[in-house]
């Protein structure tokens, strides 16, 4: 990853267990150790003043925090943030920033509740800041996708173990950059996003890639990471598909194996290794399962 050079925050560095074991009964009922995910509240305050309490595995607190309030433009330029100190003892993180409180309040009045699970916010200004963006797209190659399919395929850890989480990667055409497993998708997406800040990685040429739903949240946070491709093994919302045609984000959705399905943008997707074709009679739904 490329250095920043410009002024760094201080920030902690905490962190929390992925999962605790318990015991379960299964569908024998037979008694198993089984992993369940740890999910702590984390309450954001810049400035000493409260913004939002966010619902998180705490894998990497300060960075979803700087992640969230860049998505949610409360802070625009990394300079104007002068510290993050998370503290788990209170499950607080407290951020020391530079920038105008009367802004920050009229964000924190005008919002918009939105699908995403355990955070749901979207503030005001966002929707209009959507209208101007202009993505700038390449072609992506069907070969690709697949080669990123299979290489994330072995990247849910959590997941695989306890299948209560969802996650986040950064990628380009050849690799993964970056991977972030949350109790939400916005959470990881977050994350991810003040990675991406901190160590000044540019959204060139870049792939996001979610295991959760393609809702409007989604859609809009990778957006305004500048990111044009996202992928999900999942489905879509209407809101979310409207937009992808707004933003210029090509939206492929039911990823997963050798079989998607392009919401948005099919222009921008070169069909170079397609599929046997599907058996005579199947059902469509079955085969993408």
């Amino acid at each position: 990853m490329a250095t920043n050079k410009t002024k760094r925050p201080i920030i902690t560095k905490s962190s929390r267990p992925a999962t605790e074991t318990v015991e379960v009964r299964d569908e024998y009922d037979e008694v198993r150790s089984f992993p369940i995910t740890g999910e702590l509240p984390l309450t954001i305050y810049v400035n000493k003043k409260e913004v939002v309490t966010l619902m998180t595995l705490g894998h990497y607190p300060e960075s979803l925090v700087i992640g969230y309030l860049r998505n949610q433009g409360f802070i625009n330029n990394l300079k104007d943030l002068d510290s993050v100190q998370v503290d788990w003892d209170t499950n607080s993180a407290a951020v020391v920033a530079s920038i105008d409180l009367t802004k920050l309040e009229n964000k924190i009045t005008h919002k918009v509740v939105t699908s995403g699970c355990g955070q749901g916010t979207t503030f005001g200004g966002i929707w209009d800041e959507l209208k101007k963006k202009n993505l700038n797209t390449s072609k992506i190659k069907q070969s690709t996708i697949y080669k990123i399919l299979k290489i994330l395929h072995d990247k849910n850890e959590i997941y695989r173990k306890s299948g209560a989480v969802h996650g986040c990667a950064l990628c380009d055409h050849n690799k993964v950059i970056d991977f972030v497993e949350d109790v939400g998708r916005h959470n990881a997406v977050d994350a991810i996003a003040g990675n991406m800040w901190l160590n000044n990685i540019d959204s060139d040429n870049k792939i996001f890639y979610t295991t959760g739903r393609l809702t409007s949240e989604m859609v809009i946070k990778v957006a305004q990471m500048n990111i044009s491709y996202l992928i999900s093994r999942s489905g879509i919302t209407q809101m979310g598909l409207n937009v992808s045609k707004e933003t210029g984000v090509t939206l492929i959705g039911r990823a997963k194996g050798r079989h998607f399905l392009v919401y948005n943008g099919s222009k921008n997707i070169e069909y170079d290794a397609k599929p046997n074709p599907r058996r005579e009679g199947s059902s469509d739904i079955w085969e993408r399962r």
